[in-house]
């Protein structure tokens, strides 16, 4: 499978960025997937993961009420809807396929993109 991640940029707090993530190889409904993000000098932190087939989706307590992940099954893309951003969510966002998709944990994966910068700054 191969994941190209897109849509990261510079925004205000208060801002909203939407994430895609077109997924090539494997159709998307096949997939447990989702995103994580990593911030200089932290872990890695599992943002949100969609299970196969319309499954359990997981939202990290620090996400939930403000990002919404969905899927474009005719596209094969995933996107990540990211409103409300605040400064801590400043970080470089990895679309991935995810072990233990929906329980919270170390993030590991099998395959990931290459990454895209969210910055929030005033």
């Amino acid at each position: 499978v191969q994941l190209q991640a897109s849509g990261g940029g510079l925004v205000q707090p208060g801002g909203s960025l939407t994430l895609s993530c077109v997924v090539s190889g494997f159709k998307l409904d096949d997939l447990d997937i989702g995103w994580f993000r990593q911030a200089p000098g932290k872990e890695r932190e599992r943002v949100s993961c969609m299970r196969r087939s319309w499954g359990t989706i997981f939202y990290a307590d620090s996400v939930k009420g403000r990002f919404t992940v969905s899927r474009d099954y005719v596209e094969n893309t995933m996107y990540l809807q990211m409103n409300s951003l605040k400064p801590e969510d400043t970080a470089i966002y990895y679309c991935a396929t995810l072990e233990g998709c929906t329980v919270p944990g170390p993030v590991r994966f099998t395959a990931r993109g290459q990454g895209t910068q969210v910055t929030v700054s005033s």
